[in-house]
C-alpha cells in the first residue's frame, strides 16, 4: 500500500519532492526497493504531526504536504490542487480538504466530519454525527451539508513547527484527532472542497476493498 500511495502523490504537480517518514527498517527498505525515497525518524515521534514536523526541521520548504499511508486511492489532483492553493495564499496556516457526503457517513464514527462557517476555514472536526439535525429545513431551505474529512494536510512549514511544539489538546485527546490541536490553538485550517473523498483504510473490509481497486488499477 504505501508504494501505491508513493506513486499516486509523485503524479501530483506542484511538489518538490515525495518523501516517506517512518521509524521501521522494513518499510524503509520496501521504499527504497521501489525507488522511493525515504527518511527515518525517531520511535518516540507521537504522531503524524510530530514525525512529519522532525522531518521539516531539515528541510528549506516553505510548505509542506502530508498524505498519510491509509489513503491509496486519492486523487492526485486533490494534492496538486491543495499545492496550488498554498502557493497562491503564503498567508494560509494551514489547508485541508473535504468532500460532501450522504447523511449515512454521520453515524460512522471512522469518517471524520466537518463544519466549515462561511469564510471556508474549519469550525470543527468530529468523529461524531455533525451537523446533527434536528429538525428538517423549512421548504426552500438548502439543508446544511455534511463533509466527509480527507485526511491530507497543508502546513506552513512556521506553522507545523510550532503545533507539533504544542501539548496534545482536551478535544484532540477526547475525538482522537490532531487538527483539534490546531483549532484549540487558534491555528486556522481552511476547507478545500473535492468532488469525492476517497476510500481511506480504517478497517479491516476497508482494506479488502482498496486492495481490489488498487489490483484493478495495477492490472488495467
Amino acid at each position: 500500500m504505501v508504494e501505491h500511495v508513493y506513486r499516486r502523490a509523485s503524479e501530483a504537480s506542484g511538489l518538490d519532492a515525495v518523501v516517506v517518514l517512518t521509524d521501521h527498517e522494513e518499510i524503509r527498505r520496501t521504499v527504497e526497493g521501489f525507488g522511493g525515497h525515504c527518511e527515518m525518524t525517531p520511535e518516540d515521534c507521537r504522531s503524524g504531526t510530530d514525525r512529519i514536523a522532525w522531518a521539516a526541521r531539515g528541510w528549506r520548504a516553505d510548505a509542506v504536504i502530508n498524505v498519510q499511508g491509509d489513503e491509496p486511492l486519492l486523487d492526485p489532483a486533490a494534492i496538486t490542487g491543495l499545492a496550488s492553493h498554498l502557493r497562491a495564499h503564503p498567508g494560509e496556516d494551514m489547508a485541508t480538504l473535504a468532500a460532501e457526503v450522504d447523511e449515512d457517513a454521520l453515524e460512522d464514527p471512522n469518517q471524520v466530519k466537518v463544519v466549515c462557517g462561511s469564510d471556508g476555514y474549519a469550525l470543527y472536526f468530529s468523529r461524531a454525527g455533525i451537523p446533527f439535525r434536528r429538525q428538517l429545513p423549512d421548504e426552500g431551505e438548502p439543508a446544511a451539508p455534511v463533509r466527509l474529512h480527507v485526511g491530507v494536510y497543508g502546513y506552513r512549514r512556521s506553522v507545523l513547527l510550532r503545533l507539533a511544539g504544542l501539548e496534545q489538546t482536551p478535544l484532540e485527546r477526547r475525538e482522537g484527532l490532531e487538527q483539534l490541536r490546531a483549532l484549540e490553538n487558534g491555528i486556522r485550517i481552511r476547507v478545500l472542497p473535492v468532488d469525492e473523498a476517497p476510500l481511506g483504510v480504517d478497517t479491516p473490509a476497508d482494506l479488502a476493498v482498496a486492495e481490489r481497486r488498487m489490483l484493478a488499477e495495477t492490472s488495467g
